[in-house]
């Protein structure tokens, strides 16, 4: 606009203004002390479905679901006496508003007033969040039904993994024995020689395979999880990994048999959070010590891993690639539990595991 057809400064007509506040995008509607309606824009008579003429005038609760009307109008004669002149309603939470035919639907706005306490007008933008709400709705039902599938996926590797666990503990496993067996019936009857020393060293892979398969098998599916229970599973998995990886690791928790009575899903996922959080340790720490914790407070199954190493790697904190801890991670937020990973006291990667606690009674009966 040039300066020849600008309005002077203070020169702004109410039909002036009135047009302005027409043209706006959101609705607009002002009210006053007794929250009568004394402004209401064009875009609010196509969001509300009410002509201008019947809004002048009424009181505001029109648009109000009935639920909300006691609580909006103490919220605006609040904000009045606050000293605020403008604020988002409702934040974090959905704002609903009712249409002239009844219909509901959610909103985003903001208020503020002008004037005197005794003239005072406080005037709401509101903002029609439908379809917005509704891709927000698709999105977190989306999400649900992949944290779903992915649990899902989770649990049928599981069972997959405890089923060649079996196969290779018990088929192979007694194969192997038998093997062996029969090269101790051989040595016992073979005269020294390079025969006999050839068995000897027959005898020795075979020792050596049978470890192998043992390993392989509990790093599959440790069995004793199934068959002792979450405590003895994870004492032995901290025995085993302070022997493969020369670091002492401490290991406290409660001796009575709480631990044994955990649901076995939740079991199964407390255990690969510690077996991932140890395997992490022995990779990427370089620590000298580890600390483990494992007890039930305040109805739910606390872990926590500790080492006095570096720290955690760049590439497994949080939002990388990391697929180890977000296996974890999706795993424990399945169940309705936490998982943190941070700064150790003692310099290290501390993590803290909480997943609420269903027993398999409870399971059982659900």
């Amino acid at each position: 606009m040039s300066d020849a057809r600008r309005p002077a400064q203070g020169a702004y007509t109410p039909a002036f203004v009135a047009a302005i506040v027409d043209s706006a995008m959101d609705a607009i509607i002002t009210v006053d002390r007794e929250q009568r309606i004394v402004l209401f824009n064009r875009a609010a008579e196509a969001m509300f479905g009410c002509t201008r003429e019947l809004a002048l005038g009424d009181r505001l609760d029109r648009f109000i679901p009935a639920r909300f009307r006691d609580a909006h109008r103490s919220h605006i004669e609040r904000f009045g006496t606050t000293g605020e002149t403008r604020r988002r309603m409702g934040e974090n939470l959905v704002l609903w508003a009712l249409r002239a035919d009844g219909a509901e639907f959610p909103i985003e706005a903001s208020i503020s007033h002008t004037g005197e306490p005794d003239e005072r007008l406080f005037t709401v933008i509101v903002r029609d969040m439908t379809q917005r709400k509704a891709h927000e709705d698709a999105l977190r039902q989306q999400q649900q039904e992949l944290r779903e599938l992915s649990a899902r996926v989770i649990e049928a590797r599981e069972e997959e993994k405890t089923l060649i666990a079996r196969e290779l503990h018990d088929e192979l496993g007694q194969l192997l024995t038998a093997l062996k067996m029969d090269l101790d019936w051989m040595r016992e009857r073979i005269a020294p020689g390079e025969i006999a020393q050839r068995a000897a060293q027959m005898n020795a892979v075979l020792d050596r395979t049978v470890g192998s398969v043992r390993r392989i098998a509990a790093d599959l599916r440790p069995l004793m999880l199934d068959d002792l229970g979450l405590a003895d599973a994870a004492a032995w998995l901290v025995e085993d990994f302070e022997t493969r990886s020369g670091i002492h690791c401490k290991l406290e928790r409660w001796e009575d048999d709480a631990l044994d009575n955990i649901a076995r899903d939740i079991a199964t996922t407390v255990y690969r959070a510690l077996q991932e959080s140890l395997t992490n340790i022995a990779r990427h720490s370089g620590a000298k010590s580890a600390w483990v914790l494992l007890r039930i407070e305040d109805d739910a199954l606390r872990l926590e891993v500790e080492d006095d190493g570096r720290g955690m790697p760049r590439a497994a904190q949080p939002g990388s690639r990391s697929l180890g801890l977000k296996g974890m991670r999706e795993r424990v937020h399945y169940h309705g539990g936490t998982l943190e990973v941070g700064q150790a006291p003692r310099g290290g990667t501390r993590v803290k595991v909480r997943v609420p606690l269903r027993t398999d009674a409870t399971e059982g009966g659900a």
